[in-house]
This record gives C-alpha cells, sequence and structure tokens, in this order.
C-alpha cells in the first residue's frame, strides 16, 4: 500500500547526553549515468534535422537554475527531546529546503520542516550560513515562514507564479537538497491537478499540484518551478511504496502559500474555514457523501447527518469530495452560505455557517 510521505530529512546528531553524547550522520548519495544513441540514415537533406527542440530546452533548464538557485536555501533545523529510560536530552536536525520571498530576509519554507525545532540554520548557495527565527506556521496549508538578518543586496527573491494557470503537461523543475545534496535540479511535467492531500495536522489541502518530476527527502518546502522560473508551487509530498521518489510527488498551490505567507509576515492569525464532517465520494449521480459529523461543529448545527450527499455549495456544484474540500476552503470563518443536500433522495437546502478551524482535526464521535 502506497502512502504519502513528508519529505525532511532527520539525521541524529547528539544522541544520549546524559550518558556522555554520541555523534552520528547519515550520508546519501545517488549516481546514474550512461547514454544511448542511434543512428538514422536519410535521404533527406541535412537541413531538415532538426535537433534545436532538445537544446532549446536544456538551454531553458540551465537558465533557469543559474537564476533561481541563488534564491533558493538549505534549512537546517535542530530538535530537542528527552530520552526515556534516563538518556536526557537528545537532539536531531532536520534537514529542509526554502526559498527567499522577498529583500526583508523571508524565506518560505514546509512547516513540518520547521515543527518542533529550537534552533534553524539556513545556508546559501555561496555557502552562506546565517541563524533563523520562525516568524510563523500554518499546519492547515503546510507553510512556514522563517527569517534571516542578511543585507537585502545579498537576497535573491524568486518570481512568485501562478498556480490557478498551470495545466497538466506543463513542464516543471523542483529544486532542493533531497539527501543533503544541496542545489539539486529535477525536471518533469505537472502530472494532475486539484488533488487534495493531508496536511500535517489531518485537515485537506485542496488544489495539490501533482508531479513527476523527482523529489526525495529534503526537498520539502522547497520551490516547483513553472518554465519561465516562477515558482507555482511548495513541495511538501510524496506517494510512494518505498519511502522514495516514484514520480508521484505533490506542492501546495503557490496562490495558497503566498496568503498564508503574507499574513503570517503582517503578524495576523491564519485562519480557515471549519465545517466539521468527513465525507467521501458519493456513488451514482456524483456528490459527496457525508460518513459522519462532528459533535457541535457548524455541520451539526446546520443539519447535516450522515448519509447526506452534498451536491452544491452556494451556486458551486459538488460532484466529489475533493470538490466540496476546495469549495470549504474558499470561504471564511462566519461565511455563511446555502448547501443542497440530497437525503433519501429528498433535496434540502441548509444554511451552514462556517466556525474557524481547530489546531488539529476532531474525529467523529
Amino acid at each position: 500500500m502506497s502512502k504519502n510521505t513528508v519529505l525532511h530529512r532527520v539525521v541524529p546528531v547528539v544522541a544520549a547526553l546524559a550518558l556522555g553524547g554520541g555523534a552520528g550522520a547519515g550520508l546519501y548519495a545517488g549516481l546514474s549515468g550512461g547514454s544511448s544513441g542511434t543512428t538514422a540514415t536519410t535521404e533527406a537533406p541535412a537541413t531538415t534535422i532538426q535537433p534545436a527542440a532538445a537544446t532549446s530546452t536544456t538551454s531553458n533548464l540551465n537558465q533557469i537554475y543559474k537564476a533561481a538557485t541563488p534564491g533558493v536555501v538549505d534549512i537546517t533545523v535542530t530538535q530537542t527531546s528527552t530520552g526515556g529510560f534516563g538518556l536526557g536530552q537528545q537532539q536531531s536536525q532536520a534537514e529542509g529546503t526554502g526559498f527567499v520571498y522577498d529583500t526583508k530576509g523571508d524565506i518560505i519554507t514546509a512547516a513540518h520542516v520547521v515543527d518542533g525545532g529550537s534552533s534553524a540554520k539556513v545556508r546559501f548557495k555561496d555557502g552562506k550560513t546565517v541563524p533563523a527565527t520562525i516568524v510563523g506556521t500554518d499546519n492547515s496549508t503546510d507553510t512556514a515562514v522563517i527569517k534571516v538578518n542578511v543585507p537585502a543586496s545579498e537576497l535573491h527573491p524568486l518570481t512568485i507564479g501562478n498556480s490557478s494557470a498551470v495545466q497538466p503537461g506543463d513542464e516543471v523543475a523542483a529544486i532542493g537538497s533531497p539527501f543533503g545534496l544541496t542545489e539539486t535540479m529535477t525536471a518533469g511535467i505537472v502530472s494532475a491537478i486539484g488533488r487534495t492531500i493531508t496536511a500535517p495536522n489531518n485537515y485537506s489541502i485542496s488544489g495539490a499540484i501533482q508531479t513527476d518530476a523527482p523529489i526525495n527527502h529534503g526537498n520539502s518546502g522547497g520551490p516547483l518551478l513553472d518554465a519561465s522560473g516562477a515558482v507555482i508551487g511548495v513541495n511538501v509530498q510524496i506517494d510512494s511504496n518505498s519511502n522514495g521518489s516514484e514520480g508521484v510527488g505533490f506542492a501546495t498551490p503557490i496562490n495558497t502559500v503566498k496568503s498564508v505567507a503574507d499574513t503570517l509576515i503582517a503578524g495576523g492569525k491564519v485562519e480557515h474555514a471549519y465545517l466539521g464532517i468527513q465525507v467521501g465520494d458519493a456513488a451514482g449521480n456524483g456528490g459527496a457523501q457525508v460518513s459522519c459529523v462532528v459533535s457541535g461543529s457548524p455541520a451539526d448545527k446546520a443539519g447535516l447527518k450522515a448519509g447526506d450527499v452534498i451536491t452544491a455549495v452556494g451556486s458551486t456544484p459538488i460532484t466529489s469530495a475533493d470538490d466540496l474540500t476546495a469549495s470549504v476552503n474558499s470561504y471564511k470563518p462566519n461565511d455563511t452560505v446555502t448547501m443542497t443536500v440530497d437525503r433519501g433522495g429528498s433535496s434540502k437546502s441548509l444554511s451552514v455557517t462556517f466556525g474557524n478551524r481547530p489546531s488539529s482535526a476532531s474525529t467523529c464521535s
């Protein structure tokens, strides 16, 4: 069975401090090489053979790499925990990726990269390493902002793209630190859009971008770039049987990340609409079928019941659970909307006022 895996890389650095300490590090390297070619004979004039497309693509990737890597950073977070059986404090380091967002020193990464961190360091392409502070995190979108005190002239913010314009088949590139190999670029295409993935707090992130660009542990928080070098997503997960890259990676859409980052940088609190149900795809004519309702939630107060099939939110048709997740995520707490529900073959209209999402997903009673 495959599983979705977050992508930071964790290695022990100090173990069992009460016993005198110890150090360990993991080194990962993957090598591939070799090429094959064929020779074709043709009677057509040589001028009709046009290898320019491949040359152009390679050149474009080179240009993206040169332009983007000064703005991509390697992040090392030290995590301290108390060991059992009298072992005292233990430390580990989580390694991930981030990218420069502005010339004020704000850097975007994934929330799970900095989760539980007692300190963080950022390493730039030129080798300069500086401490970083955590500005804020939002587990519901797996987004975090950290900040470094570096002169604006040394910062290279990446261009922010538009994830709503992304289409399957678009060429993309990922840059990050897989297995600690900093400034690694991989390339592929957008495999699908509008995916729903699970956030660190067990809520759903809607609109995720699926890509076959190889991403691995250490890529988390790094940028997914379009063919012009603009950031369209933040790499956060892989779906894998082997716990490694199998060509099924996911990025939080940059439009979502930008909205969250701007709020965190401004000192605001990120809030998300909360309904309080668990759903699946309905059989037959489609819709989102309610499997259970959290007691006391906005859904409970509105009269939603297990077995209901939600077919519309306001004027937006709902054909699947993913549709419902995306629709709810487009609202804010205290917004009121009419939901169209099929209950036992009869259509009902229910007025729902969204709540403010709790810090972690509640289970149905």
